[in-house]
C-alpha cells in the first residue's frame, strides 16, 4: 500500500478530509506561547472540565485546544483556575489575538440576506451591510475572537485568525 493512501484512510478514521490541510490549533485563552504551553501542560484536562462553556477539547496531540464550533468563549478565566501546571499566562493581559475574518462565500456578500454572525457578536465587531449589499466586515480592534459567530454561519464564512498571521501578510 502505497504512502498516501494510507495516509487518506488514517485520515478518514479520524473524521478528516485527507484533501484538507489541517487547521490551525488555537489554544485556550491566556495560554503560554505554543513551545512553552506544550512543555508546560501536563494533559491532565483540568482546563477542559474547568471550562463552563465546553469549548475547550482534547485535541489529537493530547493538549487542549479552543473549538469555537462548540460555542462562545466568555473569558470566564475558569480554565486559568483549573490549571496547576504554570501552562498559562496571568488572566489580566489580554486573552488571546484571535478574531474573525470572513470569507468570500458570506451570504450577503451574494445577496442573499442573512446576519447571523452579527446578530450573536456579544461585542458587536461585525457589521453586515443593510439589504444584503456586500459581505459582513469584522472590526478588528472591537472583535475579542470568542467564536461565537463561527457555528452560527450557515455557509461557515467564518473563521477565527492570529492578529499576528494577518500583520504578516500586510
Amino acid at each position: 500500500m502505497d504512502a498516501a493512501r494510507s495516509l487518506s484512510r488514517r485520515a478518514l478514521l479520524f473524521g478528516r478530509d485527507a484533501a484538507v490541510p489541517e487547521a490551525v490549533v488555537f489554544r485556550p485563552p491566556w495560554a503560554k506561547p505554543e513551545p512553552e504551553f506544550a512543555h508546560a501542560c501536563t494533559r491532565c484536562d483540568a482546563c477542559v472540565r474547568g471550562c463552563p462553556e465546553r469549548v475547550l477539547v482534547r485535541g489529537d496531540d493530547g493538549l487542549p485546544r479552543f473549538d469555537a464550533l462548540a460555542g462562545e468563549c466568555t473569558f470566564c478565566g475558569d480554565c486559568v483556575a483549573a490549571c496547576d501546571s504554570q501552562a498559562f499566562l496571568s488572566t489580566l493581559d489580554a486573552p488571546w489575538t484571535l478574531y474573525a475574518q470572513v470569507a468570500d462565500t458570506c451570504l450577503s456578500a451574494h445577496d442573499v440576506v442573512c446576519a447571523s454572525c452579527r446578530e450573536v457578536c456579544p461585542a458587536a465587531a461585525i457589521h453586515v451591510p443593510a439589504a444584503a449589499r456586500g459581505a459582513a466586515s469584522v472590526d478588528v480592534d472591537a472583535c475579542t475572537g470568542c467564536g461565537a459567530c463561527i457555528g452560527t454561519c450557515p455557509v461557515d464564512a467564518i473563521s477565527m485568525t492570529h492578529a499576528s498571521a494577518m500583520e504578516a501578510i500586510a
